[in-house]
Order: structure tokens, then C-alpha cells, then sequence
């Protein structure tokens, strides 16, 4: 895959996960499609999955599996 930010070669996708909200509206979102490049070090996100992010946001009441996740603070 080339890289949409410096044009090389070599870009892989790999799954994140990433959290967006916080207190009770908190959702975490798994396996998250983000372009990675191991020459520039840039990650980003393509238009297609920024759309489907902001489908799954809009239709978490009917999408969302509720499940108990442990936190801990880094300080």
C-alpha cells in the first residue's frame, strides 16, 4: 500500500482501538482500520472509515455490546 502522506511504499493497516466520549457516554470502538507507514511514522485514518466511525457513533444505542472494562489512571 502507498502512503496517502509521503508516497512510499509499504503502508500497512493495522487494527486500533480508539475511545471517543468520556463519563457514561464513553464508547470504545475495537478493531479500527488505521494506515500506518514505517517511513514517515504517520498513522491516519481513510474518508471511508471516518464515515463509518461517525454511522457507528450515530447508531450506538442498536450497535453497542455493553461490557464492564477496568480503568486505571496514569498518574
Amino acid at each position: 500500500m502507498i502512503c496517502d502522506i509521503c508516497g512510499k511504499e509499504g503502508a500497512r493497516i493495522r487494527r486500533m482501538v480508539r475511545t471517543y466520549g468520556d463519563g457514561k457516554d464513553l464508547l470504545l470502538m475495537e478493531n479500527i482500520p488505521v494506515v500506518s507507514c514505517p517511513h514517515c511514522g504517520e498513522s491516519y485514518l481513510t474518508a471511508e472509515t471516518l464515515h463509518e466511525i461517525e454511522r457507528l457513533k450515530l447508531h450506538r444505542e442498536n450497535l453497542a455490546v455493553e461490557r464492564s472494562v477496568e480503568v486505571v489512571s496514569f498518574a
